[in-house]
């Protein structure tokens, strides 16, 4: 088994190395003086099963290059097998046509990917689970469900707690949070009352006198996560911290999530973020104890999907 990385996360990919027992591959990932993606491997990778750790994240562009180049070279060292291990997928929220005449990019992602050379994609909490039918190549979808609720239970105390998804769209990622601590959850009712209106957030759910852990998968600028805190404590929460597994965060989350009523917010780091955030609630739980473990359960031929089961939780 070879492990190779790209610029995009390699903090992450160290520790992925070192959950999986696998040292990285001795590799050069640069830019040539044109900007054009140099890929150097300096291991023999002739009959390896090759995984290329890279999260598509902000330089997006940049990040998707340097994840087809290198495949591309690994196909061309004869590697066996190739595997796209992209904790976070760019271009995941452009699942589908919008307006007319829209791309659905995520689409050209996966064919990208594919032609590429990639024969396989692990990835984690893909925004919309119906990309996995966009390729013609075994996906491997992991939840950062363990390792988010293992910090929750190490470091919060657990009574009095309510999930609360964001919007309707992710009732169900509450509910399966919920049914680990067997207690209820809300849900922000978001609408506008009329054209040009303010937004109103109706909180759908009891939250008087309950810590509110709000989840969702994708945090960007930060607005719709801070105003759900306001309207949490409007009615009546004691507290809201927020449990979200990528954190995208644009410059605008440093000032709208720095000036909310979330106590804290917890991200994955699925994604590093190439600037210096001043957010003060902020802080990362590692994600590499599920991915590695999963890339030594695709090396063996063995489950991945046993990972995501409580029982296993332990080992992550």
């Amino acid at each position: 088994m070879k492990l190779i990385s790209g610029n995009s996360n390699l903090e992450l990919a160290k520790r992925i190395s070192q959950f999986a027992g696998v040292p990285l591959v001795k590799a050069n990932i640069g830019r040539f003086a044109d900007g054009e993606v140099r890929a150097e491997i300096h291991e023999n990778i002739r009959g390896k099963d090759a995984f290329v750790i890279q999260s598509t994240s902000t330089p997006v562009n940049d990040n998707v290059m340097e994840l087809l180049v290198m495949i591309d070279a690994l196909k061309r060292a004869s590697a066996r097998r190739i595997t796209a291990v992209m904790p976070y997928f760019g271009y995941a929220r452009q699942d589908r046509k919008t307006m007319s005449r829209a791309p659905i990019s995520a689409k050209l992602m996966a064919d990208l990917i594919t032609t590429a050379g990639a024969d396989r994609v692990l990835t984690l909490d893909l925004h919309a689970g119906q990309i996995q039918g966009f390729f013609n190549i075994p996906v491997d979808t992991l939840i950062a469900r363990p390792i988010l609720v293992n910090d929750l239970r190490k470091r919060i105390d657990t009574e009095n707690l309510v999930f609360v998804s964001p919007d309707a769209g992710g009732t169900e990622r509450a509910r399966s949070y919920a049914k680990k601590f067997d207690t209820e959850i809300a849900v922000i009712d978001k609408r506008r009352p009329e054209p040009g209106a303010s937004e109103v957030m109706n909180v759908v759910g009891d939250v008087k006198d309950k810590q509110c852990i709000i989840v969702d998968d994708i945090i960007d600028s930060g607005g719709t996560l801070a105003n759900a805190a306001t309207a949490l404590l409007e009615q009546g929460a004691i507290k809201v911290r927020a449990y979200i597994t990528h954190g995208v965060l644009t410059p605008k989350a440093d000032e709208k999530i720095g000036n909310s009523d979330l106590t804290e917010l917890i991200v994955t780091d699925s994604i590093k973020i190439s600037r210096e955030s001043s957010i003060a609630q902020l802080r990362y739980v590692t994600i590499a104890p599920l991915i590695g473990r999963a890339i030594v359960n695709v090396h063996n031929e063995e489950s991945v999907s046993n990972l995501l089961i409580e029982d296993n939780w332990d080992i992550l």
